[in-house]
């Protein structure tokens, strides 16, 4: 179903980024900025965002050398673009003077990154390292594992969490629950207004064509 149905992920989401026409170090670098600006904004807003930067010049040195007030205005319309520019800034110095302009290649040093929580350290460590070290659960994956009465949780960081116990290493990168989740909520299973008569998979779903009683109980 996911191939059948392209969705916003797969052509805006950080995977975009890592792009044979630069080198594997800016492209992690621009995996890495796009996470930033992700939370709280839509993959075509992110995408506006990014584009403004990388036409701006989206390299550490070049963003070091960026004042606040400009490259707020190249994310402006992105969610908390204000903060943002605060974390992307500090984050970036970080990289220059620590860590050779570079993005580090492990989890802990990753989360230590300002701006940075786990769900963008495991896509990151996916998507520009291909080091899967956890799984990363977004708003679409939090929502659709408790729909499917895989985890009973009130946070993605618990779903995570209670994930990990038992789902497959193997599902756990590219390829794996973020990028089937992700597409198929903003596609098919949409927060709502789900569309459970196209779903290919409704009939094992504990919520399907239930969804304003399942809205109430939570």
């Amino acid at each position: 179903m996911r191939k059948e149905v392209p969705a916003p992920v797969d052509t805006m989401g950080c995977a975009s980024y890592m792009k044979p026409n630069i080198s594997p170090k800016e492209g992690r670098y621009h995996t890495l900025i796009s996470l930033m600006l992700s939370s709280q904004t839509k993959d075509e807003v992110n995408a506006e965002a990014m584009r403004n930067l990388m036409s701006h010049g989206l390299s550490v040195d070049n963003i070091l050398n960026t004042d606040d007030h400009t490259l707020n205005q190249l994310i402006s319309k992105v969610g908390f673009h204000n903060r943002k520019v605060e974390y992307i800034k500090k984050t970036t110095k970080i990289l220059k003077e620590q860590f050779d302009g570079d993005v580090p290649d492990n989890l802990k040093d990753v989360l230590s990154l300002p701006g940075v929580g786990p769900k963008m350290a495991h896509l990151f460590m996916t998507h520009a390292w291909d080091k899967p070290e956890g799984i990363g659960v977004d708003v679409h994956v939090h929502r659709i594992s408790n729909l499917l009465k895989w985890v009973n949780t009130k946070t993605p960081e618990k779903t995570r969490i209670s994930l990990e116990k038992w789902l497959p290493r193997e599902y756990w990168g590219v390829g794996g629950i973020n990028y089937q989740f992700v597409g198929f909520g903003q596609t098919i299973c949409k927060p709502l207004h789900p569309k459970c008569e196209t779903c290919y998979v409704s009939h094992l779903c504990p919520n399907a064509f239930n969804f304003k009683k399942f809205k109430k109980k939570n």
